[in-house]
């Protein structure tokens, strides 16, 4: 029998909000006005797959929130073999944060897509990222008026791919997991951790990494209409 589906959950950042675009500003923005010695392309260099590292610990609750946002930037900062003190790192850190959601460059299509499934499909966000910046985003970005719930990790208390993010963004949007389906760029997060709760999803695979199993897979967000 044919799934019927209601409910569509998206992750943000690298599905709808351009994370990599906007960090890569925020990070410039951060550099000059503290008079960093160190290009930004430089270390951005170290930075990117040292943040992809910290993120994945923090996912499995190996690293706090506090240690992700100062262990990224001190090793980066070690990696490109520029010394910075404590003290300035802990205010980069903070500033970083309070810059980011002021840039909003969204991935293409992303506002067409969504007025496209708000008349047919309750729509709804859950996210990993940090409470206090993500509702700034959607905000900032004109996302807010298309979504009914957000759903952040720390208001759940556990991060994707834990099932109980995924009860907890179920209950809040009055949804079965039948009837919902999760859209998103992680593999492990969003994919493999909305099936194993029994919802549908479509990976949202910008960077055509391989797929080998019968995932429903789009590598633009128009591509997404065919599914729905």
């Amino acid at each position: 029998m044919k799934r019927s589906t209601n409910h569509l959950f998206f992750d943000l950042d690298h599905t709808l909000w351009d994370f990599e675009r906007n960090s890569d500003l925020a990070f410039k923005a951060v550099f000059q006005q503290h008079r960093i010695a160190l290009p930004v392309a430089t270390f951005l260099r170290h930075y990117k797959p040292i943040n992809q590292q910290y993120w994945k610990q923090y996912r499995e609750e190996k690293v706090s929130k506090e240690a992700l946002r100062y262990g990224r930037l001190k090793d980066s900062f070690d990696s490109a073999g520029l010394s910075v003190s404590d003290a300035l790192i802990h205010q980069l850190a903070i500033d970083y944060i309070e810059v980011l959601p002021t840039y909003n460059y969204l991935f293409e299509g992303s506002h067409e897509l969504l007025t496209y499934l708000q008349p047919k499909y309750r729509l709804h966000i859950i996210t990993n990222g940090f409470e206090e910046v993500q509702h700034l985003k959607i905000a900032k970005a004109g996302l807010a008026p298309y979504f009914d719930q957000v759903i952040t990790s720390e208001a759940a208390g556990v991060k994707k791919p834990h099932p109980e993010i995924f009860r907890y963004a179920l209950e809040k949007a009055g949804a079965l997991a039948s009837e919902s389906l999760m859209i998103g760029d992680n593999w492990e997060a969003d994919v493999m951790g909305a099936l194993a709760y029994g919802m549908d999803a479509i990976y949202f695979n910008q960077s055509k990494h391989p797929v080998g199993e019968p995932i429903k897979s789009v590598q633009q967000l128009a591509a997404i209409k065919a599914y729905l």
